[in-house]
Formats: C-alpha cells, structure tokens, sequence
C-alpha cells in the first residue's frame, strides 16, 4: 500500500462533519502529508453557523405558505383581483429574504462552530494556480439526488404560482385549478424540508475522492507556481471558498481548479460558471482525456453548489472537475457513501493528469 492509500484509507476512516474532531483529525493528516511533500501549509480558521442549512427550508416553507394563504384570494369573487398577487408576494419575499440571510450567513441561529481552510505553497510568489477540494462531509434526510428534485419542484412551484396570482389580475380562478397550485407548492416545501442534517456519512465520493486527486497532484507536481486549497465547511455554503475569496485578491485572474467528487462510473463533466472560465475548461478537459473515462465540458447544474462558484465570483477563472452519474447523486449526502464501493484509481489519474500539464 502506497502512502497516498494509507493517508486516503485514513482520512475516509472519518466521517469529517465541519467543525467536529473526526474533521480536525483529517484535516492534521493532509496537512503533515503537505508538509512532507515540501509545501508551507498554513492555516485559515474561521467560524459558520450550522443554520446556513435552514436557508433552502425556510424558503420552501415559505412558498408553501404563501400559497396557502393566497388560496382564497384566488377563487373568492369579493376581493380584490390585485390581493392573491399581494399577500404572495409579501410572504414569498420576506422567506427568501430570511433564507438568503441565513444561507450565507448574514442571520444565525443556534450553534456556531470552528473550522479552517489549508493553504499550502511551495514557491514566494503568489501562484497562478491553485488545485482546490473540500474536506468536509455532510449527511441529510435527502441525497444530492433529493436535493436536486427539491429545488426542480420548487421552481415549478414558484412558476405556477406567479401564473395562478397573474391570472387572477383578470377574475377569479376555480377552486380545482388554485389547490392544484397550492398542493404543488406544499410538496416543494416539504422536500425542501428535507435538507436538515440526519446522521453523518464517510464522503469517499464527496469529497474523499476530490481530496485525494488534490494529494495525487502534489505528489506528481513540482510546479511552484500551483498552490493546494483544501477547504472547510463546503458543505454548509461554501464557507472556506467565500473565506478564501475575501483574502486581498489572491485569486483574482489566477485559475482554480476545483476537484468535488470523483465516482468510479461515469463521464468526467469539466464545469464552469462563466465565460472567463471557457478557456481553462478547454484546457482541463484535453488534460483529462488521458484518464480514460469520456470528458464533457458544461455549466453547473442549477441546484448545485460547488466551491469554484465563490472563486469565480472572485474573479479567478475557476472550474470544478467531478465523475458521477445519477446513481452516484442518490449516494452522496448520506451514509451510504462509503469507500468500500469507490476505487481512487481514477481520482488519483486525475490529479496526476493535472500535474502533467
């Protein structure tokens, strides 16, 4: 056994939940791994609150709620045609407004906790690159698959009331066509719902498999101008990257390539946000066609959230390389995602195709 396995068997041994001790103790385990392999590893603390989770909830709640209270307004003949588009859009704004809030953590609620980000570097000057994975994991009463569907359902939700409130400017609606809208949005809340923590899982896929390409690159790399970002709290809104992207512009113009989960089927998808991000996605998928599975370049899907969002934002030119299929989105986010049904092997050719070139 190699001491990349040895160091991934250890670091999947744990379940990794930000801000816990199984997470510190993996994270010291990367950071003496860095430090062997001749980076200066420093570190990033910071705190986040558990209840950025309540964000996409409290949201779906709303829009169940709203709905409900518009129901009446729909279909009774004495009020106000405007009333249903009124008493929707006030409740629906002030939940989006509380969710927002709470997601990226300008309201908390409950418990704070501590977690950090590792820096590591090898040359003075500040790097062109940087590899990125997150080492924290999470576990839900809903898989990323879950997730998924909760949110498609949720738009529609919202699309059919914001049709349902504007047909009601011209007379009122009938009583079957206004509770078909409102159960609609009832279920999209009670899905969203569903994203509250629930048990913990190891993360072998998510994101295990991202922080052992990122050690297969420093292992293979002698590239002093690529740093290693391995982030914390991903799982609750992206905190270590949104942390990371605040420091003095150390990513604007500079390229990330972020590495969040690496299944063993699958295509390799190379994601991007924006235009900036266009060329180096070209350049990563060539880079890639080496490992063997099919290499396809895309946007990110509405509904995930991936820690090159925040950088790009930052104005680096980020994507996010990941390997999965539906079958690996009902995994990931539970605690079935377990290292005893995920080979590396194509998580470390990842990060040492990276290295490559």
């Amino acid at each position: 056994m190699t001491a990349l396995d040895q160091l991934a068997a250890g670091i999947l041994a744990r379940h990794r939940e930000a801000g816990t001790a199984e997470a510190e103790s993996a994270r010291r385990l990367v950071e003496d791994r860095l430090t062997a392999l001749g980076y200066r590893v420093s570190r990033q603390q910071f705190r986040f609150h558990l209840s950025s989770l309540l964000g996409f909830p409290v949201l779906g709640a709303g829009v169940g709620a709203a709905a409900l209270f518009a129901l009446p307004l729909l279909t009774l003949p004495g009020v106000a045609n405007w009333g249903a588009l009124l008493v929707w859009s006030l409740i629906l704004t002030a939940s989006a407004c509380l969710g927002a809030g709470l997601a990226a953590g300008w309201l908390t609620l409950g418990e704070a906790r501590e977690d950090a980000n590792l820096i590591a570097v090898r040359g003075d000057a500040p790097p062109r690159r940087w590899i990125v994975a997150h080492l924290d994991t999470k576990a839900q009463a809903q898989s990323m698959a879950g997730r998924l569907v909760a949110v498609w359902v949720l738009l529609a939700a919202l699309a059919g009331s914001v049709g349902l409130a504007g047909a009601r400017l011209t007379a009122p609606l009938p009583l079957g066509l206004a509770a078909a809208g409102a159960v609609l949005a009832v279920v999209a809340g009670a899905l969203a719902g569903r994203g509250r923590l629930r048990g913990t899982s190891p993360g072998a896929r998510d994101n295990g498999s991202g922080v052992v390409a990122a050690l297969a690159f420093a292992e293979a790399s002698s590239d002093s101008t690529t740093g290693i970002l391995i982030t914390g709290a991903e799982e609750f809104g992206m905190v270590g990257a949104r942390v990371f992207a605040q420091t003095g512009g150390v990513v604007r113009g500079v390229e990330v390539v972020n590495v969040d989960t690496i299944d063993g089927e699958g295509p390799i998808f190379v994601v991007r946000h924006d235009s900036a991000g266009k060329t180096l996605a070209e350049q990563v998928a060539r880079d890639l066609a080496s490992v063997g599975p099919p290499v396809s370049r895309r946007r990110l899907p509405v509904g995930i959230l991936v820690d090159s969002l925040p950088l790009a934002r930052a104005g680096a030119r980020a994507v996010t390389v990941g390997r999965l299929t539906w079958r690996t989105l009902r995994v990931i986010h539970t605690p079935a995602d377990v290292p005893e049904t995920l080979s590396l092997e194509v998580a470390k050719a990842v990060g040492r195709a990276l290295a490559a070139n």
